[in-house]
């Protein structure tokens, strides 16, 4: 197996889900997890069985072939499509039995449609509401006559009722202000759909944030996303939830690791990497670690103050990350050899002296993106 791989946690995945469910009632809140973009880089397949087999009750994803993904690998959990698909993926979507949301008759006649052709009835759909993020949804003021028209489709059931919170993990008093007027906003939709003499079905609008931190919005089912991999959201971290009263520990599941390819001893004035950014100042030797931006190690982490760990020891990135190498100064003496294990970020366990969100403060970006980002080149290793 190549040297640069990402090790996955399955057991510190589990841990999560059950650390997260402590904050649910599950006798009547379900959760839904989120396994999109290949399970924010872990992979899809693998966490989905882990997170069902740790107690969750449904899985969400944006695309229809990730929600055919889980279907081949033979998971027959209910599948949630968080974002739209285009007509041509209709079939295929219907086929596999794939939620998706819905909140215009356009949208609504293609499920019908096609559910129609493959001899589905009662094909379930969630009625999706914009109360502030702008994206998808019809207005709370609309949420009645919409339901009435996706059951005008004799086939399609109304499944549920959703809608996403745009500011929940912020801790700031006018972002607060923001959520419960979102909050209060879908119960004023849900509201509609009642009057309508319509059974919203499942209400859900919890992410992760409000998971964790609004147990009043929990209603139906939960949406945990990041929390599921280790991650706080936003500007919430493990004192802000402490500080409140509702510890909550995270552990993360990837830890991304490669190996000293080679060893390079420099003399002062020479550089390294393209563009000769780095240039050393003193006798030092550099080690070529391998793995790159195709990797994920991106670009922008060449001059951020990133850190790569050996031994239990910090060496600094040096030089431009490369397409498939990159550098880290390790000064004279080190102790470091060829083939040594060299630890990006992850795990303590596993020797990480720094995990996705420290790299994501240095970057201006958030941890999402720096898991997601692991190219499918590196090979996932999973571990209980």
């Amino acid at each position: 197996m190549r040297a640069t791989k990402a090790i996955i946690h399955l057991d510190n995945l589990k841990s999560n889900i059950k650390n997260i469910k402590s904050f649910t009632d599950p006798s009547h809140t379900k959760m839904c997890v989120a396994v999109k973009a290949d399970a924010y880089g872990h992979g899809a397949v693998q966490c989905a069985k882990a997170v069902l087999e740790a107690g969750a009750d449904f899985l969400a994803v944006a695309t229809v072939d990730e929600g055919a993904e889980l279907r081949q690998a033979g998971i027959k959990a209910p599948v949630l499509m968080l974002s739209l698909c285009c007509p041509e993926e209709v079939p295929q979507a219907v086929k596999n039995d794939i939620t998706p949301l819905v909140f215009d008759t356009d949208y609504a006649e293609l499920f019908s449609k096609e559910a129609v052709a493959q001899g589905k009835d009662n094909y379930a759909v969630h009625l999706a509401v914009d109360t502030g993020m702008g994206r998808i949804g019809v207005l709370p003021e609309d949420a009645g006559k919409a339901a009435e028209a996706i059951l005008s489709y004799k086939n399609l059931s109304l499944g549920g009722m959703c809608t996403h919170f745009a500011v929940s993990d912020c801790t700031d008093e006018e972002s607060r202000r923001y959520t419960k007027l979102q909050f209060s906003r879908f119960e004023e939709a849900v509201g509609n759909v009642k009057k309508s003499g319509i059974d919203p079905g499942i209400r859900h609008c919890c992410n992760s944030a409000a998971t964790l931190d609004l147990r009043e919005c929990h209603l139906d089912m939960v949406r945990p996303g990041i929390i599921a991999y280790g991650y706080y959201p936003g500007d919430m971290n493990s004192a802000y939830f402490t500080q409140k009263g509702t510890p909550v520990e995270l552990k993360p599941v990837m830890t991304l690791e490669s190996e000293v390819c080679a060893v390079r001893p420099f003399t002062s004035g020479k550089s390294v990497g393209y563009g000769r950014t780095w240039t050393s100042d003193s006798e030092t030797d550099i080690g070529v670690l391998t793995l790159g931006y195709a990797d994920g190690m991106l670009r922008k982490f060449s001059s951020a103050g990133i850190c790569v760990a050996v031994d239990g020891k910090a060496y600094p990135v040096r030089g431009r990350i490369c397409m498939d190498q990159c550098m880290i100064d390790l000064g004279l003496n080190s102790g470091v050899k060829r083939w040594d294990r060299a630890v990006i970020f992850g795990d303590r366990r596993d020797g990480a002296l720094q995990t996705a969100d420290d790299i994501a403060r240095l970057t201006g970006t958030i941890s999402y993106e720096i898991t997601s980002c692991i190219t499918k080149r590196v090979p996932r290793v999973y571990t209980e």
